[in-house]
């Protein structure tokens, strides 16, 4: 604050002092409040301003000459203010305050207000219990109302809010240190809480120094207007089994939400999620709302799936403890949502491997041993023993091992695989290890490959030695392999992976043959990037007609991405029958000559279902390629 005392006062006088004059304002600039203007020689009263600057201007327009007027100010700081805002100082600031300085301000704003007040900055002389400079505020009129604080030091105090509309506040500095001080502003502050209408807080209303914001109660959060509440989504779960649903349900979901879930199980437990009801919005990418879930508790751990539409998808189970799922929604359209249980159970294969030989499998609840290839469970249930050596395989891809792999296989043995994958596919055998009794016929220890059903098939190979095999691949969907070993030397012997591979050769005849675009039809869609080439031959004089039983493969106008092509000869340079892709020919189509090539392209993005075709070879009178 600044008092002006004026000791002389010799200006010419004039009405309401329009020539002559000086004039004082409560600021820092000449539109600040007027606190006088003056002229004449009556000296005026003394004035103060309420803040830390005020402005005075003088100004002369006539040809009388007077003495002029002489002045001395003041900064004293302290006094009661009356006023609903305002900036309070340390005296000199924001230069370094004076010694030996007590400066008491009272603050009173309006009635059925409190005053709230905050700090720009603070930097008093420290000491761990303020003993030499210090800011004391108190919670009412004088020094013996209730003590808010007393501060010293380079931290800026917390916002402070007295209970009333009354805030003492006094500052001391004694005669060495001296720091830059401290700024404040201080103002009026209500409760918005107490209001008949809570704010306009849907559930709780919290008040904050000059506003206020809202909150809701457990099991909910704020809606996007920041005042209404619903329900909340997401969190920590560590109860062995529950349920977890969208927001809302079993309403709609609300759109912007984006809601985690951990869920956490014991050591050596494992978690599985069985959704009851699902229904998003879907399209082919899940791209707008989804349900992500992972082994793992971070955004990066490995990832089950990602799930939109309203397929329900498969029980999924955790690698190890913890499951993180992910529900996020988009600012568009809203379905019902998803309703899932999670259960945990007890992984007993991850301590000593269940007490398992071989192989431990868990279940729900339990667990079940499994022995290797080329053996059985004995009848404990957890050793295994080595098993009679003719297997026969139906799965599209596995490991296929000599007997007692990976110790030396036993002698005088004879062992068989009948492999058999989905018609239209190729069986493919690949060696990952190989080492058999040397001999450069291979007549003593040997492993016979076969292109069929069985060893009156077509030969493949006679294997033997150490070195690594090249894979072999078989003309159509079957392959047959016998192992034999002698009754002298014995070896490691040999570890291959049998899987598929599309295309070849296909003989049709009268009775109609299956034909899948892959292995895993029906259970998987097709793979992306596939370049798959079917020759279908029919006898001589016949011709090829094929019948498609189902036919999913991704839709474009021109069927630029996944297709498949038929072409009316041995290879693409024959007369094209079609490209077809989306839901694929409507009829029949059949060759002119006794060959017909089938070509399925698929590109690296949209899988679908696939496709199941039957052919066979029958006589056709004429040289049309589909029915009339």
């Amino acid at each position: 604050q600044i008092v002006l005392n004026f000791t002389t006062m010799d200006l010419y006088k004039s009405s309401l002092c329009w020539y002559d004059y000086i004039e004082v304002r409560d600021g820092y600039w000449r539109k600040s409040p007027l606190l006088g203007r003056f002229c004449g020689d009556k000296l005026p009263e003394v004035l103060a301003s309420s803040d830390s600057r005020m402005w005075i201007e003088f100004r002369s327009s006539s040809n009388w000459v007077g003495k002029g007027f002489a002045a001395i100010y003041e900064a004293i700081c302290g006094g009661e203010i009356h006023k609903n805002e305002g900036q309070i100082q340390s005296p000199n600031y924001p230069d370094d305050y004076r010694p030996m300085k007590e400066c008491v301000w009272k603050i009173t704003v309006s009635e059925n207000y409190n005053v709230g007040l905050t700090f720009q900055a603070f930097e008093i002389e420290r000491h761990d219990n303020c003993a030499y400079d210090y800011l004391e505020i108190r919670d009412g009129t004088n020094e013996n109302s209730p003590l808010i604080g007393h501060f010293c030091g380079y931290d800026k105090p917390e916002d402070i809010r007295s209970t009333s509309n009354t805030l003492w506040m006094k500052f001391v500095s004694d005669g060495t240190v001296n720091k830059a001080g401290f700024a404040a502003n201080f103002f009026k502050e209500e409760d918005e809480c107490a209001k008949p209408d809570n704010g306009g807080c849907e559930q709780r209303c919290v008040n904050t120094l000059g506003s206020y914001q809202c909150a809701c109660d457990p099991g909910y959060e704020l809606g996007p207007d920041k005042k209404s509440c619903e329900a909340a989504c997401g969190g920590l779960l560590t109860k062995l089994n529950g349920t977890i649903t969208t927001p809302g349900w079993p309403k709609e979901y609300p759109p912007n939400k984006n809601c985690v879930w951990q869920v956490v199980a014991p050591t050596q437990y494992r978690i599985s999620m069985k959704f009851e009801f699902f229904e998003l919005e879907g399209n082919e990418v899940c791209k707008y709302d989804y349900v992500e879930i992972r082994s793992g508790l971070s955004s990066d751990s490995k990832l089950h799936g990602k799930f939109c539409g309203t397929e329900v998808p498969e029980v999924i189970t955790s690698q190890y403890n913890n499951m993180r799922l992910e529900f996020r929604s988009d600012n568009t359209v809203s379905k019902k949502g998803f309703k899932a249980h999670f259960f945990s159970d007890k992984d007993e294969c991850s301590k000593d491997n269940g007490g398992c030989q071989h192989e431990c499998i868990n279940t729900v609840g339990s667990y079940v041993c499994q022995c290797r290839n080329g053996f059985v469970l004995h009848e404990n249930k957890h050793d295994c023993k080595e098993a009679e050596c003719e297997q026969k395989i139906h799965s599209p891809n596995g490991i296929i091992t000599s007997p007692n792999w990976p110790d030396k296989y036993p002698s005088r043995k004879e062992c068989t695989w009948e492999i058999s994958a989905t018609p239209g596919q190729r069986v493919k055998l690949t060696f990952n290890e190989f080492e058999i009794e040397q001999h450069q016929e291979c007549a003593y220890d040997h492993l016979e490959v076969f292109d069929g059903e069985s060893e009156k098939s077509p030969i493949l190979g006679r294997l033997c030695g150490n070195k690594i095999p090249d894979p072999l691949i078989a003309s159509g969907n079957k392959m047959f392999l016998r192992f034999i070993s002698d009754a002298s030397v014995q070896r490691k012997g040999f570890q291959a992976t049998h899987s598929t591979e599309c295309g070849g050769r296909l003989k049709a005849e009268t009775k109609p043959k299956d034909l899948y675009s892959h292995a895993q039809f029906g259970d998987n869609n097709y793979p992306v990037q596939a370049d798959c080439d079917w020759l279908l031959v029919a006898e001589r004089g016949y011709r090829v007609e094929l019948m498609f039983q189902t036919f999913e493969v991704e839709e474009e106008a021109d069927c630029g991405y996944d297709y498949v092509e038929l072409f009316d000869g041995h290879d693409k340079t024959a007369v094209r029958l079609g490209r077809f892709c989306g839901s694929g020919p409507p009829e029949e189509i059949y060759s002119a000559g006794e060959t017909l090539l089938l070509h399925f392209h698929t590109d690296d993005t949209i899988n679908k279902k696939g496709f199941h075709i039957r052919y066979r070879s029958i006589k056709y009178p004429d040289s049309v390629h589909t029915k009339k």
